[in-house]
């Protein structure tokens, strides 16, 4: 109980001492924005992901039998669209591969850059959703979270890779004490779930109860802070800053 509470602790508030630093909160900001992201992309875009792009396929393969209510061209569009943003984030990160801190700043701002156009797009459209709207949504808010995903794996903070919940959950079952595991980060894989779930039902609920362009400007607003704050606590070159090993 001693470990899953220390734990939870430099999950949710990072830690000094640990080789990760700051790391671990800022990402878990960024799976908080991957389910509010994708809650707007779902429920108002028609059926597609820009973040999930395991779901993203599924969902491909519905539209390729002719399942209503998916686009073959919507899920193509978000899945290009998501590549052009990881190889983005891809640059980023060979570019300032020696510092975690900057890596991660310029690749947030980056993502809020995008995620700006989504909000003025999102303001703009009036409902139904006109079709230049909705790909330009699909696309810009797609290259954000391909820019995200990119990021989190450079970092490479175990367990946090903010979108893919699918082996965070495994490892939550595989790894337990119950199994005879280690029962290693189950803090961590507790606080990464429950990050992607609060962003979901806090973007569904806007969305439903609201007005559509709030989930984009919470994002927006997460996105921004984390850029902010790695510029500011990586300024100084602590040990976190440096490429994991």
């Amino acid at each position: 109980m001693t470990a899953f509470l220390t734990d939870l602790r430099q999950t949710l508030l990072g830690s000094r001492d640990s080789k990760q630093g700051p790391l671990p909160p800022m990402l878990v900001t960024m799976t908080l924005v991957t389910g509010l992201v994708d809650a707007f992309s779902y429920l108002v875009l028609g059926h597609v992901f820009v973040a999930n792009m395991t779901g993203n396929v599924v969902l491909l393969g519905f539209a390729l039998v002719g399942a209503p209510g998916f686009s073959i061209l919507a899920s193509l569009t978000a899945m290009a669209s998501f590549v052009l943003g990881g190889m983005a984030g891809g640059r980023i990160a060979a570019r300032l591969s020696t510092h975690r801190g900057r890596q991660l700043s310029l690749a947030t701002s980056v993502q809020a850059a995008f995620l700006v156009i989504a909000v003025v797009l999102s303001a703009l459209m009036g409902r139904p959703l006109g079709t230049g709207y909705h790909y330009g949504l699909i696309v810009v808010l797609a290259i954000g979270m391909g820019i995200q995903n990119a990021t989190a794996r450079k970092l490479a903070v175990p367990d946090l890779t903010t979108t893919v919940l699918t082996m965070t959950i495994t490892g939550l079952a595989a790894d337990s004490k119950w199994t005879g595991g280690p029962g290693s980060n189950a803090g961590r894989k507790i606080v990464a779930v429950g990050a992607m779930l609060a962003g979901a039902v806090v973007g569904a609920a806007f969305i439903v109860h609201r007005h559509v362009v709030y989930p984009l400007v919470i994002a927006l607003i997460g996105a921004g802070s984390i850029a902010a704050t790695a510029a500011v606590l990586g300024r100084t070159n602590p040990s976190w800053t440096a490429t994991a090993s």
